[in-house]
């Protein structure tokens, strides 16, 4: 009797080593440092050269086929492992954010005044994402499963587009299912379609003269400026209400006392919903170009990144639900509370920090935010979550979530965030129907419907 014991203690332990979640807690520190090294070092986007050497070196060293400068984009790559299909594809990000640079302390102090900083916890994604393939590799190999995971670093989600430039190259033709996350101050499998949008630069050209002593020889550009952004604002009325329209004056010109013959706007125009936002766009247009007439002076519109939304499907959601909830919340211990507690005293809206350890039930919501994992998603079922690497109430884009992603709390987030994504994985290589019922269920949400990016099909990767 005791010798059974022990047969069938050896054989329970064996089976808890094949569990994805073991594969990812044995290669988490590993990863961790991984994404430690790319929040001491952010690169923004399509110049994250170290950041993407670092994780494709990772890869290749645990057993994977990497591509490297794919796309004609440097700082992109895939890695691989197996053949065949079913092809799983897992989506990493690592670029920064301008002007976030902060320590990993709980006051505002930034490592390098002015430089980027991973305020959006890019860090953690792309080390997490690679984890999870780590993970799903080790469990394909020790179980026998068929397919291919296939890791994508993917550059300049921050305004790039790095995405957009890889499916046209054909990148995700032979994907089956794609797999991406995305830190955040909470957990939860993502069930909403976000918000499409558009960016564009532009730029007026007029005449300079002496402001005082000869202003009708002047045409000024900041004055179409004006116009544009006045006619923008009464265009907010005429709109459907969920639309964002948000803008900077890039160039306004360099002195008062000269007429501006050169001027600029940096502007977004958002919408749930592709098609709605290109009739949008065309209005907005009109905007420019009345702004343009009324101060004879020249308009160019640049249109440098557009992101769709996402389609969520719901037997992925689902999935993944499953997933987290197996992989459980964040809980911090005493050191970490102590930073929470004293960071808390710096947000608006803090939020009991309890909730990290909570898996929040996905929620059908208006997400004021866009990515172009959209787009992937308008090519491929994709499958999205959130997990908490920023202290709860934490806002993205802040010198409080930079400062998060480079703590040990940032990173037990990431960790969460593999577990998800490489249980969902093994689940798909290892379940045919339910595989099947992801495709069926994404041809339905297709139906009818057709992607065309409204990227311009010359635009070039980091043109402004």
């Amino acid at each position: 009797m005791k010798l059974l014991v022990l047969v069938l203690a050896a054989g329970l332990s064996a089976l808890a080593a094949d569990n994805p979640i073991q594969r990812v807690d044995a290669h988490a520190a590993r990863f961790g440092r991984v994404s430690r090294q790319i929040w001491e070092n952010p690169e923004l986007g399509f110049g994250e050269s170290k950041s993407a050497a670092l994780l494709a070196s990772e890869l290749r060293a645990s057993g994977f086929r990497v591509s490297e400068g794919v796309a004609g984009l440097p700082t992109a790559f895939t890695a691989e492992w197996g053949e065949g299909k079913p092809v799983i594809a897992i989506l990493g990000e690592y670029d920064a954010l301008p002007g976030l640079s902060q320590n990993d302390v709980p006051e505002r102090s930034p490592r390098v005044a002015g430089d980027p900083g991973h305020g959006c916890g890019h860090n953690l994604f792309g080390a997490a994402s690679a984890l999870a393939a780590v993970a799903v590799k080790e469990e394909m190999q020790a179980g026998g499963l068929k397919g291919t995971v296939r890791f994508y670093g993917t550059p300049a989600e921050e305004g790039g587009g790095g995405k957009i430039f890889m499916i046209r190259a054909g990148l995700f033709r032979d994907v089956d299912t794609v797999l991406a996350w995305h830190p955040a101050d909470f957990n939860s499998a993502d069930a909403n379609s976000w918000l499409a949008n558009i960016s564009a630069r532009i730029t007026f050209t007029g005449r300079p003269a002496h402001a005082a002593a000869a202003p009708d020889a002047g045409r000024s550009a900041l004055d179409a400026v004006e116009l544009t952004l006045h006619a923008v604002n009464m265009l907010r009325e005429h709109v459907p209400q969920e639309t964002r329209l948000h803008y900077v004056i890039a160039k306004g010109g360099a002195a008062a006392n000269i007429v501006p013959d050169l001027a600029e706007i940096s502007l977004i125009a958002r919408h749930p919903d592709l098609k709605t936002l290109e009739a949008i766009w065309q209005r907005v247009r009109k905007c420019a170009e009345a702004g343009a007439l009324a101060t004879e002076t020249a308009v160019d519109i640049r249109v440098t990144s557009s992101y769709a939304n996402l389609l969520p499907v719901p037997a992925l959601v689902a999935l993944i639900d499953r997933s987290l909830k197996s992989a459980g919340g964040v809980t911090y211990d005493d050191a970490e509370r102590a930073f929470a507690t004293r960071l808390r005293t710096t947000l608006d809206n803090p939020r009991p920090i309890e909730e990290a350890a909570s898996i929040r039930a996905p929620r059908t919501l208006l997400l004021s935010a866009s990515s172009d994992v959209g787009d992937v998603s308008w090519s491929v079922p994709t499958g999205h979550l959130y997990a908490a690497t920023f202290f709860p109430g934490v806002p993205f884009h802040t010198w409080q979530s930079t400062a998060c992603a480079g703590t040990s709390a940032g990173r037990k987030g990431m960790t969460v965030a593999a577990k998800a994504i490489a249980l969902s994985a093994v689940e798909l290589l290892r379940n045919p129907g339910l595989l099947t019922e992801v495709q069926t269920q994404y041809r339905q949400a297709m139906h009818g419907k057709t992607y065309r990016s409204l990227l311009p099909a010359d635009a070039r990767p980091g043109s402004r």
